[in-house]
Parts: C-alpha cells; sequence; structure tokens
C-alpha cells in the first residue's frame, strides 16, 4: 500500500505498538508525525526512520494529558503536512492490583492516561477530519476495554470509558465519512507488564508486531467496510 502524500498523527509513538505502528506506515510512504512524552526515544525513531530512507518524518515531545501540548502538536502537523487523514491514539497507562488496594490516585492517573489524552486528542483533530470529509481513527481500549478481569477494576473502568467515547463519537461523525476502529487486543507483550506484578506468561501473548499490523490494516482499510471492533488475542486465551 502506498500512503503518499497521507498523514498519521501517531500519539504514544515512543515505544510498544505506536512504535512499530509509526514504522509500517513510514515503509508506506506517509507523512509520519510521532509524539509522545519522550523525547529521546522520539528522536531515536525519527532517527531510525530518516536512515531508512523515509525523511517525511516530524518528531514531537508532548504530553497528550495537556490540551495546550495537543493544540501544538496539531498545529505543527497541519503547518507541515496540511493534513491529517489517519490518527493512532496508543497512549495510555495501567494499574492491575486488588481493588482494596487501589488508591484514588491511582484511579486519576489511569482516567488521565487513558481517557482524558483521547478526549484532548479526538478534539483537536477531529474538527480538521470533518472538514477533510475524511479520517480514520484508531484507539487501543484493549480487551479490558471489552471485557472484566480480576484486579483490573480501575484499569477497565477508564478502558470501558474510551470505548463507550468512541462509539458514541462513530455515530457522532460518521456522517463526514471519519471511521473509528477499537482494538481490543488481548496479552501484547509490551512495556505495559515491565511493572505489572500480576503473574503472567509473556512468552505466550501476542507480539507488539502482530499487533501493530493489525491496527495498520484496520486504519487502512478499503472499500466500504468499516472494521469497527477487532478483537486479537492469543491462541492460548480466546475469548469468543
Amino acid at each position: 500500500m502506498n500512503l503518499e502524500k497521507k498523514t498519521v498523527l501517531i500519539i504514544g509513538a515512543s515505544r510498544g505498538i505506536g512504535r512499530a505502528v509509526a514504522e509500517l506506515f513510514a515503509q508506506a510512504e506517509a507523512n509520519v508525525v510521532i509524539t509522545s512524552r519522550n523525547q529521546p526515544e522520539l528522536m531515536e525513531l525519527e532517527y531510525k526512520l530518516n536512515t531508512k530512507g523515509y525523511t517525511n518524518i516530524l518528531s514531537i515531545e508532548a504530553d497528550a494529558e495537556i490540551e495546550s501540548d495537543v493544540q501544538m502538536v496539531v498545529s505543527e502537523t497541519m503547518k507541515r503536512f496540511g493534513s491529517i487523514d489517519y490518527l493512532i491514539h496508543a497512549a495510555g497507562a495501567g494499574i492491575l492490583k486488588p481493588f482494596g488496594e487501589l488508591k484514588i490516585t491511582d484511579l486519576d492517573m489511569l482516567l488521565n492516561a487513558n481517557l482524558r489524552t483521547a478526549f484532548n486528542v479526538f478534539q483537536a483533530v477531529l474538527p480538521i477530519m470533518q472538514e477533510q470529509k475524511f479520517g480514520r481513527v484508531v484507539a487501543f481500549p484493549g480487551i479490558l476495554g471489552k471485557a472484566p478481569m480480576m484486579q483490573a477494576s480501575a484499569y477497565c473502568a477508564s478502558k470501558y470509558a474510551l470505548s463507550g467515547m468512541v462509539k458514541c463519537l462513530a455515530q457522532e461523525y460518521k456522517r463526514f465519512g471519519i471511521r473509528f476502529t477499537l482494538m481490543h487486543l488481548g496479552g501484547v507483550d509490551s512495556d505495559f507488564w515491565n511493572n505489572i506484578t500480576m503473574k503472567v506468561q509473556r512468552d505466550k501473548m501476542l507480539t507488539v508486531e502482530a499487533a501493530a499490523n493489525s491496527a495498520f490494516f484496520a486504519a487502512t482499510q478499503q472499500g466500504e467496510g468499516v472494521m469497527a471492533e477487532v478483537v486479537l488475542m492469543p491462541e492460548n486465551h480466546q475469548l469468543v
């Protein structure tokens, strides 16, 4: 697929799925805007893509929880490339622990990282897509934005909220040629698990590359169909 002259904005691009998706869009010759709070990792990714011959890369350090940061990213993207055709919202955070051990600060952090970031980004980007009469939006509530799990009450609350918001936006913006996809990925072997104390089998999880490939396919699907929800899980943990 050739996406020359199309622009993708990737929130949370410095590592994990966001980083892998950025590489796929660069390979497809798209204009790629990568942003996160980690400037060194963004610069390293931009350098890696540049050395492979992909020069239409713009990296911007920003915190998507801050409305002014998001507006700055969108403004710089429009100045450089003139459109935002694809939006990949891969930013987020996780806490998994028993309900009795949760603090209100844990809930606040999860709501800010998983919901407020998306709210800020959607408010800044959707008017542009509406004016263009074209847009593809991919968000990552994960499987815990669809199904419950022990020790995930606060995390599920934030991800269910993200799913609900996106489903409402799909109804509100479909007449403007904007398509939304919810990626319900289960068990991806990413940095998410580095600080999680729950015992898990990371070697049996999906790879970051498999998750990124599915997100890229959903975003760039051709024809009249819409991949509204994608459930992709490891073979040993299927949910039907």
